[in-house]
């Protein structure tokens, strides 16, 4: 990993450090990528598939106070509606404008074009998986 490194990185009272591409999971449905102080949120593969065709996305607005493990938002498919939860604290300074027009982008690519929103984060809970700590509990 020596190549990967980053840097450290405080939020509140946890010290992480930072890899290239490092993702963050919150159970089987959230991913919060951490890039600086900036974290882009959206659901996991493992979701989008759950759900089906995604037809709808409801997000916060820009400046919402986001509080990790509450919900910001809705995806809806042809299957259902689920609340979306927030995997990280801060304050949104982004929305995925795209997904209005173009829901299923989440579908077709929910860890790239799909992402819902950014975040400058303030807090990151402990309770957080990496990505091997996700793929294990998903196996």
């Amino acid at each position: 990993m020596d190549g990967l490194f980053v840097r450290e990185r405080v939020f509140g009272s946890k010290t992480l450090i930072l890899f290239a591409g490092f993702s963050f999971f919150r159970s089987r449905n959230n991913t919060a990528k951490i890039d600086g102080d900036v974290a882009t949120v959206g659901i996991t593969d493992h979701a989008q598939a759950e759900l089906g065709d995604i037809v709808y996305v409801e997000l916060p607005e820009v400046g919402s106070a986001m509080e990790a493990t509450k919900s910001f938002g809705v995806v809806e498919s042809v299957k259902a509606a689920s609340d979306v939860y927030s995997p990280i604290s801060g304050t949104v300074i982004e929305i995925n404008e795209a997904l209005n027009d173009s829901p299923g982008t989440v579908n077709d690519s929910p860890f790239e074009g799909g992402w819902l929103m950014k975040v400058k984060v303030s807090d990151v809970p402990g309770s957080l998986m990496d990505a091997a700590a996700y793929e294990k509990s998903i196996a």
